[in-house]
Parts: structure tokens; sequence; C-alpha cells
């Protein structure tokens, strides 16, 4: 979502929408929900942020505690 490169899907953080609003880090890679996928790396995790890819991919809005999360 944020660099738009590809790896496979140990390299990436999958973020998931939740039925009830908002979203959430998906660490088991099994939630149910539609999910995206950013690059570990906080560089991408902030081009992310600023593009508001998540924000459009899961139609959501991403709050700024899971940007913090990401972050660590």
């Amino acid at each position: 979502m944020g660099c738009r490169g590809e790896a496979g899907k140990r390299g990436l953080i999958r973020i998931v929408r939740r039925a009830e609003g908002g979203a959430m880090v998906d660490s088991t890679g099994r939630a149910t929900g539609r999910g995206a996928y950013l690059h570990d790396d906080p560089a991408c995790i902030e081009l992310a942020r600023k593009r508001r890819a998540l924000d459009r991919a899961l139609r959501t809005t991403i709050q700024p505690e899971l940007w913090s999360e990401l972050v660590k």
C-alpha cells in the first residue's frame, strides 16, 4: 500500500477493517474482513499514512493509535 513494492506475506503487515468500524493489525493473517498489506518498514508506513492509502483501501478512517502501533 505504501511504496507499492512486492514482497512475500512474511515480510508484510496485514491491516484488517473491523466490523464495528476502524482497523486493527492482524498478526495471525487469518482475521475476517477486508485486508491490506504494508511492508514492515517505517518509510513505507509513513508513505501510506501521508497518501491515506489504507483509508482508501479499507474504506474506513485509520486511527492515530494504529499508526503509532505500526511504527513500533
